[in-house]
C-alpha cells in the first residue's frame, strides 16, 4: 500500500518565518505567499483607504465618522489568518483600537483589490471564510479593467450590490453616505 504522507496544516509560526516582503496567509490550513502588490494595486488601495478613512474614521470631510478603517490588518477568524488590502469595523464594535499584532474581532466590511496572483483566492476562498466570519460587505477593486464589486452579506453567501467601471461616481454599502469617484482610485 502506497500513500503519500499527510500534509502537515500550516501554522503561526510557519507564517512568521516567511520574509517581510510578503504578504503570507494561513488559508484552509494552506501558507499562501503574495509578492507586495504592484504600483496599480497599491494605488487603488490608497486611494480607497483614503477616501473611506477621511471620511469614516473621523467627522470630518463631510464624512458620518464611526468606523475604524485599517490598511492590511492581519485577522484570525474562523481558524484563518487573512490579511485584508483594507479593512473596517464600527465604532459600537470596536470602539478602542487594541495594541495587539493581529485582530481577532472579524471586520463589518473588508476590501480586496485584485491582482492576477491573488483574484481567484480573494473571490473563492477567502470570500467564503468572510462570509463564515460575518464579514457584512466586501469590495472586490480591479485596476486593470477598473472595476468595483459591491457583495453584501445574506444568510451564508453573498448577494452583488454594485458593480460600476471606469469613470463611475458610487455611493457603495456600508459608506453610501458619501461619493466615491472611481477615477481617483486607477492609476493614469
Amino acid at each position: 500500500m502506497s500513500g503519500s504522507p499527510a500534509k502537515r496544516a500550516a501554522t503561526y509560526e510557519d507564517l512568521l518565518k516567511v520574509p517581510e516582503n510578503l504578504v503570507a496567509e494561513v488559508i484552509d490550513g494552506e501558507l499562501v505567499t503574495s509578492p507586495r502588490p504592484a504600483s496599480p494595486h497599491a494605488l487603488a488601495a490608497s486611494a480607497l483607504g483614503a477616501e473611506i478613512h477621511g471620511r469614516f474614521a473621523r467627522k470630518t470631510h463631510g464624512g458620518p465618522g464611526g468606523w475604524v478603517i485599517l490598511d492590511e490588518p492581519e485577522l484570525h477568524v474562523v481558524g484563518q489568518i487573512m490579511v485584508p488590502d483594507i479593512a473596517g469595523w464600527r465604532r459600537e464594535r470596536m470602539p478602542v483600537v487594541p495594541d495587539v499584532p493581529f485582530f481577532e474581532l472579524a471586520p463589518d466590511w473588508a476590501g480586496e483589490v485584485l491582482s492576477p496572483g491573488t483574484a481567484a483566492r480573494d473571490r473563492t476562498r477567502k470570500m467564503h471564510h468572510y462570509a463564515r466570519a460575518s464579514v457584512r460587505h466586501v469590495w472586490l477593486l480591479d485596476a486593470a479593467p477598473q472595476t468595483l464589486e459591491v457583495f453584501r452579506l445574506d444568510g451564508d453567501g453573498w448577494r452583488l450590490v454594485l458593480a460600476a467601471a471606469g469613470n463611475d461616481k458610487v455611493r457603495a454599502e456600508p459608506f453610501e453616505g458619501i461619493e466615491i469617484a472611481l477615477e481617483g482610485l486607477w492609476a493614469r
